[in-house]
């Protein structure tokens, strides 16, 4: 069993920055696929940003050039760099870790932070 402990989020104003991190404990992480998702207030949750297990790293278009994924394994923990950030990046962030293994497919996810960016 995997447990995910998100933090880092707050109120920042427009172009500002906040980093997330996602903190695990009860498995290593370096299998894993790691992904950061979204849920605005009426919105599906979406997918923000993914880190596969080798490092290679997807983002949803409207955050490309502002966010940054990226994942520590010693530390057993990702990040989401967030820069320049808007409004409408105002959401509840999740952690979420992937694993496809020969036993089956293992999806957790943290409790989420909150985002929200305001003047």
């Amino acid at each position: 069993q995997v447990q995910l402990v998100e933090s880092g989020g707050g109120l920042v104003q427009p172009g500002g920055s906040l980093r997330l991190s996602c903190a695990a404990s009860g498995s290593s992480l370096s299998s894993f696929t790691m992904g950061w998702y979204r849920q605005g207030s009426g919105k599906q949750r979406e997918l923000v940003a993914r880190i596969s297990s080798i490092g290679s790293t997807t983002y949803v278009d409207s955050v490309k050039g502002r966010f940054s994924i990226s994942r520590d394994n010693a530390k057993n923990t990702v990040y989401l760099q967030m820069n320049s950030l808007k409004a409408e990046d105002t959401a509840l962030y999740y952690c979420n870790a992937h694993l496809v293994a020969i036993l089956g497919e293992y999806d957790y996810w943290g409790q989420g932070t909150q985002v929200t960016v305001s003047s």
